[in-house]
């Protein structure tokens, strides 16, 4: 069965490799097609594209968006992305600097817990890289304050911890609209990650709907085989299109592999096929 991944990420955000490697990551696992969805940004997508060519496999340029929805973050994936859409490239420099003013309130928690800790000393891990939970989590690593990443948001970073900040400045419709506006798919990335209880996730994935959602990854690293078949399930009673990839960060998340996660992800280039006919 020709495989595919349809969620990952690289430098340009919280990944570790860069696009190119990304790509070529994505040929030594026999993938078909791969997309690069970094969080807020479309930055890697041109190296990635040029790398593509190379390695022939298909390319889909997309991005992974974070919005604010019954007090916690809700991750939605855009594929088929137009980068040359200069008001899609106006909305993601406004969600940036939201993303910036989250960051500036993390770091100040982090100053006062006597953290030494700034965003110039982030930068000079990941350079102009989007900064996420994740780099915070590596910059906590690389100054000892913890002994791995799964400690970073065990402890620390996950809602309701001592350094989380919510992102509340996008809402989902903030997301989804942006994404559609540019002629993308819009996908809501792993459903099960977000703690809601099934009536919950029922009422977003219909509210996300009704703003242009078109699809739920049904498979993902994490997903048991009853989980995928739930999720399944809840796509096609909402109507929805069947999405999924590994979430790939490379070295950030070790246990991830690109088009495998950890060892059982499946996702079929029949879902791409579907998905393109939208």
């Amino acid at each position: 069965m020709e495989r595919i991944d349809l969620h990952t990420h690289s430098t340009a955000s919280d990944g570790s490799f860069t696009p190119t490697q990304v790509i070529e990551a994505a040929a030594r696992a026999g993938l078909k097609a791969v997309a690069l969805t970094d969080h807020d940004t479309i930055a890697g997508i041109p190296e990635a594209m040029t790398a593509s060519e190379k390695y022939d496999i298909e390319f889909i340029p997309g991005i992974e968006l974070s919005a604010f929805y019954l007090n916690q973050e809700v991750h939605i994936v855009g594929l088929f992305l137009d980068i040359n859409d200069e008001q899609f490239i106006q909305r993601l420099e406004n969600f940036r600097q939201i993303r910036d003013q989250r960051n500036i309130a993390m770091i100040r928690k982090m100053t006062e817990a006597g953290i030494d800790i700034s965003i110039e000393k982030i930068r000079e891990m990941d350079g102009d890289a989007v900064i996420t939970r994740a780099n915070f989590a590596r910059y906590l690593l690389h100054i000892g304050y913890i002994s791995s990443i799964d400690e970073a948001f065990d402890k620390y970073l996950s809602p309701g911890k001592p350094f989380f900040v919510p992102k509340t400045g996008v809402t989902p419709r903030d997301a989804i609209q942006a994404i559609c506006d540019n002629g993308g798919i819009a996908i809501l990335a792993h459903p099960l990650s977000y703690k809601f209880t099934s009536s919950q996730l029922d009422t977003c994935i219909e509210l996300l709907k009704s703003y242009g959602l078109k699809g739920i990854e049904t498979r993902y690293s994490t997903f048991s085989a009853a989980d995928e078949r739930d999720m399944k399930r809840l796509a096609d009673r909402h109507g929805l299109l069947y999405s999924g990839g590994s979430d790939f960060h490379g070295n950030v998340k070790p246990h991830i592999s690109i088009g495998k996660g950890m060892g059982k992800l499946l996702v079929p280039y029949d879902f791409l096929k579907r998905l393109k006919d939208v």
